[in-house]
């Protein structure tokens, strides 16, 4: 076993780089590295060897953490493309998104202050589908992955997504506080 620990995480797998990923053929990638790395193989080996297969064993994770899910995914296609999508730093966004954004934490408060659980679950629901137009948005534009232009508005796509992420946790915390009183 000789890792190559410069491989970007769809090479790891074997995987084209591309955001439309067959999952399951990621999943068996993951499971393909995991089983070549897992510590009973390596009981009797060296100091030296084992901290390798733990390294390979912990990048393969990140990778598969990463790859698995679309804004995880979409962040690491525009990273490979030397693109920053500034998520820490450029909180500039669109104002009919940025108004959409606070009508929906206004809701969310409300909703809990209120227990009504059935306007947090139809708050959860036009989440799903705001998050699934964006990520189809996302895969749209980074299906050429040389088109400068197409990776710029993925770079937005991505911070709107992380906007949604978050949103998405707070409706959940939500509906955790009511359904636990």
């Amino acid at each position: 076993m000789t890792p190559d620990f410069s491989k970007n995480h769809f090479a790891l797998f074997d995987l084209v780089p591309s955001f439309e990923l067959d999952l399951s053929a990621l999943e068996a990638a993951y499971r393909e590295v995991q089983r070549e790395v897992h510590p009973d193989r390596f009981a009797g080996a060296n100091d030296a060897e084992r901290r390798v297969a733990a390294q390979w064993a912990t990048q393969a994770n990140e990778a598969y953490k990463t790859l698995r899910t679309p804004l995880a995914r979409g962040r690491y296609l525009l990273r490979l493309a030397g693109i920053d999508t500034e998520e820490e730093s450029n909180t500039a966004m669109p104002r009919e998104f940025l108004m959409g954004q606070m009508a929906w934490r206004e809701a969310v408060v409300d909703a809990r202050e209120s227990g009504d659980i059935d306007a947090l679950d139809r708050l959860a629901n036009e989440h799903r589908v705001a998050e699934r137009a964006l990520v189809a948005e996302l895969a749209a534009q980074l299906a050429d992955l040389s088109n400068e232009a197409l990776l710029q508005g993925a770079k937005l796509t991505v911070r709107k997504l992380r906007f949604l992420e978050k949103l998405g946790e707070e409706i959940d915390l939500a509906q955790e506080a009511i359904e636990g009183s």
